[in-house]
């Protein structure tokens, strides 16, 4: 298989993902029954838009409601308000939408239905600071828990326990309606607490576990998030409270499902195609130079799989930030990977974010082939240079060879495919 047609079987099966969990798609086989009372719908996530237009085309009943996403992934909607605000460091907008969000929902009774729209990006779209704690600390909080090289479990646990909406505490302000809460996952495990920091599910951990995490990346917090924590009022809704009692959680997308949509592609194509897991996690670039090394033994020693082949995976890696360049995990990935394959014939790789932004840049990945830092070398750009200051996007877009698809409206973690050829 030439070059050209690998890029466009690689594509192909990225967007094979992303189309995969398009709400329109998957919402209706979860949608609860018509209640006696209202119907109220609150959401956050870069894929919150999209799931309430999903939802009013499904649902033959009255509604309201507002949901908050990203500056830049609204889309129309009749019932329920769509408010856009910053991702991934949060902003007064978002702020606000909390605030509203909550509002909507007491008062509720027993007949009422809250339908509650949860995708990643939430954590930062629902920045409501518990008491004590201003919007400019919780940002700064944000800025070093990015930094800092934590996953993605460990920085929802601390920013859980320092929200007013996180942990259950929206759910618990619904309280005694029943709650359904539909969720499009990206986090590794899909575990619901971690999706959006978990407003509508119990959370079973706790301040000290914040706390233990907070000291083992030496994260510098203002004296009142530390006071929140040591005190006792960031403490989270736990299992078993019964302002929990009528929670319903429904998984509609998730990042395995989007990569068995991808390798059908492939095998499609006639290309067998193998999924390590939907929930890789470690350093981007580390993870990058270990499936280097994978990718090497399968093209050279036919082990443990024999090529041509795909080798599919999910997850979120993390970027700990010691330069100042423009760089996200994937393209940090794919840059350590390029530079570790070193120019290794046969291999190319594909890796983006599915919600069409890797980091802060509206750019989803990129493409590495077996030319990428001989290309690189031509422009006079050392790939070394520019990983070591996190600088993959600038690298990637040198060559060409950025992925962009623009707002998606959807979001199941990161996609990473590498085609060895025979």
């Amino acid at each position: 298989m030439q070059s050209a047609a690998i890029r466009r079987l690689l594509t192909d099966m990225f967007n094979a993902a992303i189309d995969s969990a398009a709400p329109g798609k998957t919402i209706g086989a979860f949608l609860p029954a018509y209640p006696a009372g209202r119907t109220i719908v609150v959401g956050a996530g870069k894929a919150a838009a999209s799931m309430a237009q999903a939802l009013e085309a499904h649902w033959e009943r009255p509604l309201s409601g507002l949901v908050v996403t990203r500056y830049g992934y609204a889309v129309p909607t009749r019932a329920i308000r769509v408010v856009e605000a910053s991702h991934p460091v949060p902003d007064a907008a978002g702020l606000a939408a909390s605030e509203q969000m909550l509002e909507l929902v007491r008062g509720l009774t027993p007949d009422d239905l809250v339908i509650c729209l949860i995708s990643g990006g939430g954590s930062s779209l629902l920045p409501l600071p518990a008491r004590g704690l201003s919007l400019p600390e919780k940002q700064a909080i944000n800025k070093e828990l990015l930094r800092c090289g934590a996953t993605i479990s460990e920085m929802n646990c601390v920013r859980r326990h320092l929200s007013a909406i996180k942990g259950g505490r929206l759910a618990a302000a619904c309280h005694p309606a029943k709650v359904v809460t539909l969720l499009i996952s990206d986090v590794p495990g899909d575990d619901p607490i971690d999706i959006a920091s978990g407003p509508t599910v119990a959370d079973p951990t706790t301040c000290e576990d914040a706390l233990e995490i907070i000291a083992r990346y030496r994260i510098d917090l203002p004296d009142a998030a530390m006071e929140i924590l040591r005190s006792g009022p960031g403490e989270t809704v736990k299992p078993g409270d019964l302002r929990l009692a009528r929670i319903e959680t429904h998984l509609i997308a998730t990042p395995e499902k989007a990569l068995e949509a991808a390798a059908r592609v492939a095998e499609q194509a006639g290309i067998a195609t193998c999924i390590l897991g939907d929930n890789l996690e470690g350093e981007a670039r580390s993870v990058g130079t270990v499936m280097a090394g994978i990718a090497k033994r399968v093209a050279t020693r036919h082990q443990p799989f024999k090529p041509p082949c795909i080798l599919l995976s999910g997850g979120e890696t993390t970027v700990t930030v010691r330069g100042h360049g423009r760089g996200g995990r994937n393209v940090e990935f794919l840059l350590a990977l390029a530079i570790a394959l070193d120019r290794h014939p046969g291999i190319h790789a594909l890796a983006g974010d599915t919600d069409g932004v890797d980091g802060i840049e509206e750019i989803a990945g990129a493409i590495v082939t077996p030319d990428s830092l001989t290309r690189a070398w031509q422009k006079r750009i050392n790939a070394a240079e520019l990983l070591a200051n996190n600088d993959g996007h600038s690298f990637f877009e040198a060559l060409d060879d950025s992925v962009i698809t623009g707002p998606t409206l959807t979001n199941v973690n990161d996609f990473r495919a590498i085609y060895i050829a025979g």
